[in-house]
């Protein structure tokens, strides 16, 4: 492993944006999947290192299907004042509109909004074209979050944004014609690096995880590492208002939520991928980030491999686990916590059928390895197809008929070095159903979403 590995492989960026028309297919496309999808993720300017994999400039990959047919391919990155060369941090403080834009694309209110937990989002046209960024009529005055959660019912988008200065972390909703309301500070102890949380129907609930700020890194990617002393616990939070419910857990780090529910006793059920002190280590610093062992690598003129061995510290027998699906549940009344593996292989990005986020739902879908796994949560049940290649996340899709919770596709770019593919596979059995030859490889990156016509 280098010191750059996040700039090799199949993570290697891109050097140009181009557009190809009338693209090959594999087997049979469902004319029902008529529409646009967009896969964000890091992707430098050529000659640019930014330090750590989360830190490129934000490149939105689209495919274009209609009727059966793949009509175009594009890249484009997200024009940000980052991308402009405009600093994040200067002499007049933050500026969020200078930012890479590069982890997540979502629509909400008829506005398609690339974006990353820094900063404002930017909105795009469905051509992927950079429209500017968003600020909700100067109301949004904090970072915003990756991954904002739609309640299906109320139509309401759940937002939070987390940054290194107090307040260390916001709560925010739009509704459903995208006004940004209810604004409220979380109190939290310090600058913990919160990528992700859950809604159920009636709470938020946080992710208040030992991952945190550190002043002495600005100006090295990500100025983010481990720490033993901050502690680990999940907050309930009412969305109508009042306190947040804390339990304590053990120590562990989250980048991604499956789903949450509440159950009829009452609890808060929260399914996400957890990562061990150990793997979290090992994969931070394989990324860039920054540990006390890459420190000491670095101090001693040594590799990031024998960082990871090191792994902050701690000697990471774990780490070669990985990352793996988790539950936690939570009596808020109580003040108790539950805690259960669900599976044992190393995954990650979990995805859902959207229409249930926060409600009970059955399946998960997530990749790990050449495999894209789907849980059933009900029976216990797991199965796995073997892709030939590297799977992106696998986006859900529903059927517009569907009976079933996972009537639908899962639409996932997979990647090998000489190339990458849009892949549609049934997503009660896995099979594939077709596949778009893209005309490039994409680079290995992030998250993905499906924008119906």
């Amino acid at each position: 492993m280098t010191d750059t590995a996040y700039l090799e492989g199949l993570l290697a960026p891109v050097p140009d944006e181009i557009d190809a028309v009338d693209l090959p297919i594999r087997g049979t496309l469902p004319p029902e999947l008529t529409g646009r999808y967009f896969r964000n993720g890091p992707n430098p300017l050529p000659g640019q290192d930014p330090g750590h994999w989360f830190a490129g400039a934000g490149m939105v990959h689209g495919v274009r299907l209609r009727n059966g047919r793949a009509e175009w391919y594009r890249n484009r990155w997200v024009r940000t004042a980052s991308l402009a060369g405009k600093p994040f941090v200067s002499e007049r403080g933050l500026d969020r509109t200078a930012v890479p834009a590069n982890t997540s694309v979502v629509r909400h209110a008829d506005k398609i909004l690339a974006l990353v937990e820094s900063g404002f989002p930017y909105e795009l046209t469905p051509e992927l074209d950079t429209v500017g960024p968003v600020d909700f009529g100067g109301r949004l005055t904090t970072a915003f979050t990756a991954h904002p959660k739609l309640d299906p019912t109320t139509g309401d988008l759940h937002v939070f944004g987390y940054g290194a200065l107090p307040p260390y972390l916001t709560y925010h909703r739009l509704t459903a014609a995208g006004d940004l309301l209810d604004t409220r500070v979380i109190d939290v102890p310090g600058p913990t690096m919160m990528h992700d949380f859950a809604i159920t129907e009636h709470h938020a609930v946080w992710l208040d995880l030992p991952v945190v700020f550190d002043m002495s890194l600005v100006g090295r990617g990500m100025p983010y590492q481990w720490s033993d002393g901050y502690g680990a616990r999940l907050g309930v939070m009412p969305l109508g208002g009042g306190p947040v419910r804390w339990i304590e857990i053990d120590p562990c780090y989250v980048f991604h939520v499956g789903n949450a529910h509440e159950d009829a006793a009452g609890h808060v059920v929260l399914d996400a991928v957890r990562y061990t002190p150990g793997s979290f280590l090992a994969q931070w610093s394989g990324i860039g980030g920054t540990t006390a062992g890459t420190e000491a690598a670095h101090a001693g003129g040594g590799s990031l491999s024998e960082a990871s061995r090191a792994a902050g510290g701690v000697v990471a027998s774990d780490a070669a686990a990985g990352a793996s699906l988790y539950r936690w549940t939570i009596d808020p009344a109580a003040g108790t916590v539950s805690e259960q593996q669900l599976d044992d292989r190393s995954v990650e990005f979990p995805t859902i059928n959207d229409e249930l986020v926060g409600r009970p739902s059955r399946y998960r879908y997530t990749v790990g390895g050449g495999e894209i796994v789907k849980y059933d949560t009900v029976s216990g049940a797991a199965s796995a197809i073997e892709v030939a290649g590297r799977p992106g996340e696998a986006e859900f899709v529903r059927a517009a008929d569907g009976a079933s919770e996972d009537e639908g596709w899962l639409l996932s770019i997979v990647s090998t070095l000489n190339g990458s593919e849009l892949r549609c596979l049934d997503a009660h059995d896995l099979t594939e159903v077709g596949a778009v030859l893209l005309p490039r490889r994409v680079p290995a990156g992030f998250h993905g979403c499906w924008l119906p016509d």
